[in-house]
């Protein structure tokens, strides 16, 4: 039977009910673990969504939480990367089966085998595993990042999952100074993919609804922003984009940024997972070669590679931070996407 210590967490044991503080039992470390001192984690809408239930799959009790940075308590036997205190984070994943092709080629989270932070399977203790919202936790090498020191480590929390979401499809998609790029949305995800794409030099642009987003917008780094209901503003738009990160996390019309593509521009979907209503019209897509496409968070080298990123341009998130007790409010204010842009629980607030 394997070793185990009892932690301080917060989740919940059903759909309905609102977080609560838990106990939760974390391994001890074997030869390639690394034991992590959780010092913040973002909150993401996935955590939301998880612990209600909403996409039908989760398995109770669940501890959310994928976007966590601490410091190294401890390494195993076999552990060569890390060592006690450095500044290191997880993302989203925690393991993989490290054989199939994907893995090989550093696609871990197109893994058919990868294992989430929380709602996954533990192999370790034949259980759920269990995410950020807790004092610590114990990691595989292989799938824990090392954070520059010059970074706020609150501030990159959600560079695990809202700037990898983000950066994966800028970088596949060979986002440089000469691309036109368009953001959809401007939360979690869209104010990431703002200030991502400008660092890598290209003109950005904020595809908003609301007039009162510009003055944001243009200060996270876009050039210009589009009202997308003022159909002269979206006439003039037509052909111009090499890309098009949409952000939006509910059903939406895509049928009009296709049309401001270029010539085989693409259009990546990343904030809606269902059915798209209405349907895609296919004639602007056939008569310039355009692309609707999706993009899922990015691998661990490609995260590794963002972290850096992040440290040479100095780029974190915006962030409300909060205590672990507030984060039944902070689910309910998400929800009215009220606010700026991604929460982040100070975990000392659970040691208390």
């Amino acid at each position: 039977m394997m070793k185990t210590t009892r932690v301080k967490a917060f989740g919940t044991e059903s759909p309905e009910a609102d977080l609560k503080q838990l106990n939760i039992d974390r391994r001890e470390v074997t030869s390639k673990d690394v034991s992590i001192d959780i010092l913040f984690c973002g909150v993401c809408h996935s955590d939301l969504h998880f612990a209600r239930n909403d996409w039908g799959m989760t398995q109770y009790p669940v501890v959310p939480g994928h976007e966590i940075v601490g410091r190294v308590t401890n390494v195993g036997a076999g552990v060569s990367k890390y060592k006690k205190g450095d500044l290191v984070a997880v993302g989203c994943l925690v393991d993989s089966c490290k054989t199939c092709e994907n893995c090989k080629a550093d696609l871990e989270q197109y893994c058919p085998s990868w294992v989430g932070t929380y709602g996954g399977y533990d192999k370790h203790l034949d259980t759920n595993t269990h995410g950020g919202y807790s004092e610590s936790i114990v990691v595989d090498e292989a799938f824990v990042l090392r954070v520059p020191e010059n970074l706020d480590p609150a501030g990159i929390a959600p560079v695990l999952c809202a700037g990898i979401t983000t950066w994966s499809p800028l970088r596949y998609w060979n986002v440089g100074k000469e691309s036109k790029v368009a953001v959809v949305g401007l939360g979690g995800l869209g104010h990431m993919a703002i200030k991502l794409a400008a660092a890598l030099g290209a003109h950005v642009t904020l595809f908003s609804r609301s007039t009162n987003k510009i003055k944001d917008a243009k200060e996270l780094g876009a050039h210009e922003v589009i009202i997308s209901t003022e159909e002269a503003q979206m006439e003039k738009a037509a052909g111009r984009f090499d890309v098009i990160i949409d952000t939006v996390p509910y059903v939406h019309d895509l049928n009009p940024y296709v049309g401001t593509l270029g010539t085989n521009g693409t259009l990546v979907v990343v904030g809606y997972l269902g059915p798209l209503d209405p349907m895609l019209v296919t004639v602007p897509l056939i008569m310039g070669r355009k692309s609707v496409a999706g993009s899922l968070i990015g691998g661990i080298a490609e995260t590794q590679e963002l972290l850096d990123f992040c440290g040479k341009h100095n780029i974190t998130s915006d962030i409300e931070l909060i205590k672990i007790q507030d984060i039944n409010k902070a689910y309910e204010r998400m929800l009215k996407s009220d606010v700026k842009y991604r929460f982040v629980i100070d975990m000392k607030s659970l040691k208390n």
